[in-house]
């Protein structure tokens, strides 16, 4: 699922392979889906982007948002983006396709849930899009330590670390995945409540945050994750369901998998003691 680093990877491809091209064709709702999402009536797509030549396409949180001329197509967290060569069959299922003016193009496949929306450039009313652009990226010199520390106190402190983090578009683009790696390299268990954290709890949080994402994104994105390519990204997780068996690299003990808040946590529990 389209996290921070992920839609930075596949933003970056799509504009290296697709800037300036005119698209040619455009295919809304081809398989059905029921939490496949869209900003318009299927029909209306075509009449809103063919001709129009894509600009760039940018991460934001866990948006990829491409500009296309006076449009932005913006496809969500839980949509699968895939790049197809010029004359290659479409797969069989998918819920969105775009082409170019050299028959090249991508599609779209939701997995739990997605959007596939077309806005006129300034103009929605979709919140969750907003959002995005509204709050600075953790990736950005604009999410400094003041930011982060204003986000902490806003925060109900019965509250715990992964409800910090993960909860409530506090930091768009930071989601479960994202998450357990933060949450390991800061030493934080992710059940652990903000009033039980002192000052160089949150050091570390932050320097965490920083640090794994940036990483995370200079390598192309998590392993568990595929690029516009389906190639698995180069950043190799700590904490997720690929090394859910292996032992804590840290501590060489056991890590724990448990339900929490919508979705699996994954932590060693010597090394981020509850």
């Amino acid at each position: 699922m389209l996290e921070l680093p992920e839609s930075a990877t596949v933003a970056r491809q799509m504009t290296d392979m697709f800037a300036g091209r005119t698209v040619s064709l455009v295919e809304a709702a081809h398989t059905a889906h029921g939490f496949a999402f869209y900003s318009h009536d299927a029909e209306e797509y075509p009449s809103l982007l063919v001709g129009k030549t894509l600009d760039a396409c940018v991460g934001v949180g866990g948006i990829v948002d491409a500009t296309i001329e006076d449009m932005h197509l913006a496809l969500s967290e839980g949509v699968n983006i895939r790049h197809f060569e010029a004359d290659a069959k479409p797969p069989k299922k998918y819920q969105f396709r775009m082409m170019f003016d050299d028959g090249s193009g991508f599609t779209c496949s939701v997995q739990m849930y997605g959007a596939m929306m077309v806005y006129p450039q300034g103009i929605t009313d979709n919140s969750y899009y907003n959002v995005v652009f509204e709050k600075p990226s953790p990736l950005t010199d604009a999410f400094d330590r003041r930011y982060f520390d204003g986000i902490v106190e806003s925060t109900e402190d019965k509250l715990s670390a992964k409800a910090l983090l993960a909860t409530q578009q506090r930091i768009p683009g930071l989601g479960n995945g994202v998450l357990q790696d933060i949450l390991f390299n800061a030493g934080i268990h992710p059940q652990r409540k903000l009033r039980d954290m002192d000052r160089s709890d949150f050091d570390a949080l932050f320097a965490s945050i920083k640090n794994t994402l940036a990483e995370m994104t200079e390598r192309g994105g998590r392993d568990t994750d595929k690029d516009l390519f389906g190639n698995p990204g180069g950043y190799k997780t700590v904490l997720s369901t690929k090394t859910k068996n292996d032992p804590c690299p840290r501590c060489g003990g056991p890590i724990t998998r448990k339900a929490y808040l919508g979705g699996n946590v994954y932590f060693c529990p010597a090394c981020q003691p509850l």
